[in-house]
C-alpha cells in the first residue's frame, strides 16, 4: 500500500486498484493511534474517542458510495481501535445516506475481570455533519436551513435519530449511553439529548456570563431566548420554535490553537490531537 497526493494503491494478487482516498479517512494514518489504553475519567480521552466514532459514521457513508466492502472498507479501525461494534446504522429515508451509528462498547470478558455485566456496557449514538460531496450534500443542506429555522425536530431524519435514542435507553438505561455528533450531527445530538431531557455555544455562554456580571442578567435571560435566525423569521411574520442553543448547562471546551484555514477551525480532526490547547469551563444557569 502507498500514499500519496491523496492516492491510495492497493495490490491483491493480479489484481491493482486506484482508490481517490484522503490520508484523513484512514485511521492509522490521521486517527488517535496513540491512545492504546483508554482512561474513561480522562477528559482529553473521551473527547478523541467520541470524535472518532464521528469520524466512523463520515466514513461509513464513505465506503457506502464508493462501494468499498470487506478489506477495503475504511470505516471499521475507527470503532474497532477502541473496542466498540458497530451496533446500527442510522439511515435518512429521503436520501438513503447514512448519517448517524450507535455503537457499542464490547471488550473482551478479560477487561473487566472475567465479568461483562449490563452496568458496565456503554452505547455511543454519533452524528456526522454536512457531506460536500457525494449523494448526501442535497438533503444535508436542507437540514442546516432547518437549523437556521429552529426547525431540526420537525425533520424525518431527527425522529429516525430520537426513535434509535429511545430504542437505546429503553432497553439499556440512560447512564451509559452517550450522545456526541460533529456540525450538523452536533445539532441533532443536542436536538436529541434536549427532547430526552426536556430539559451557538461559545458566544451564547461567555454573553450570558458578562450580562450576569453586569447586572443586567434578567434582561439577558429574555434576550437569549431568541436567536438572529428566529428573530428574523419573526420579523417576517413566521412562527418560530425554541432555538436550539437554549440548554441551562454545559461543560463547554474550546480549542484555543490557530487554525491556519477555516476548513481545519471546522474540521473534526483537530479534537483528538494529543497536544491540543483548550479550555474548558462549566456554565449552569437557572
Amino acid at each position: 500500500m502507498a500514499t500519496g497526493n491523496g492516492i491510495l494503491t492497493t495490490t491483491k494478487g493480479q489484481e491493482k486498484q486506484n482508490m481517490s482516498i484522503s490520508e484523513g479517512e484512514i485511521f492509522d494514518l490521521c486517527g488517535p493511534v496513540h491512545l492504546t489504553a483508554i482512561d474513561w475519567e480522562n477528559v482529553a480521552h473521551r473527547r478523541s474517542v467520541a470524535a472518532s466514532l464521528v469520524q466512523g459514521v463520515y466514513i461509513l457513508e464513505r465506503d457506502k458510495q464508493e462501494k468499498w466492502q470487506g478489506s477495503q472498507a475504511l470505516a471499521p479501525p475507527w470503532w474497532k481501535h477502541f473496542l466498540f461494534e458497530l451496533y446500527r446504522v442510522l439511515v435518512d429515508d429521503v436520501d438513503s445516506c447514512i448519517f448517524g451509528a450507535i455503537y457499542k462498547f464490547a471488550p473482551s470478558k478479560s477487561f473487566f475481570g472475567g465479568s461483562k455485566d449490563k452496568s458496565q456496557q456503554r452505547f455511543v449514538i454519533a452524528f456526522r455533519g454536512t457531506l460536500t460531496k457525494g449523494d448526501a450534500f442535497t438533503r444535508d443542506l436542507q437540514l442546516d436551513v432547518h437549523i437556521i429555522r429552529n426547525g431540526l425536530h420537525r425533520t424525518s431524519r431527527f425522529e429516525t435519530a430520537i426513535q434509535a435514542v429511545r430504542h437505546v435507553v429503553a432497553t439499556y438505561g440512560s447512564s451509559d449511553v452517550w450522545l456526541t455528533g460533529h456540525s450538523l450531527g452536533a445539532a441533532m445530538a443536542m436536538q436529541a439529548g434536549k427532547t430526552m431531557a426536556k430539559t451557538e455555544y461559545i458566544g451564547y455562554f461567555e454573553h450570558r456570563e458578562k450580562m450576569d456580571t453586569v447586572g443586567a442578567g434578567v434582561i439577558e435571560k429574555v434576550a437569549t431566548q431568541h436567536s438572529l435566525g428566529g428573530l428574523v423569521l419573526n420579523f417576517m411574520g413566521k412562527e418560530c420554535d425554541e432555538p436550539l442553543h437554549l440548554i441551562p448547562s454545559a461543560n463547554l471546551t474550546v480549542n484555543l490553537s490557530t487554525p491556519t484555514e477555516f476548513k481545519e477551525a471546522h474540521g473534526i480532526h483537530q479534537w483528538w490531537k494529543p497536544a491540543l490547547l483548550v479550555e474548558s469551563k462549566k456554565h449552569q444557569f437557572t
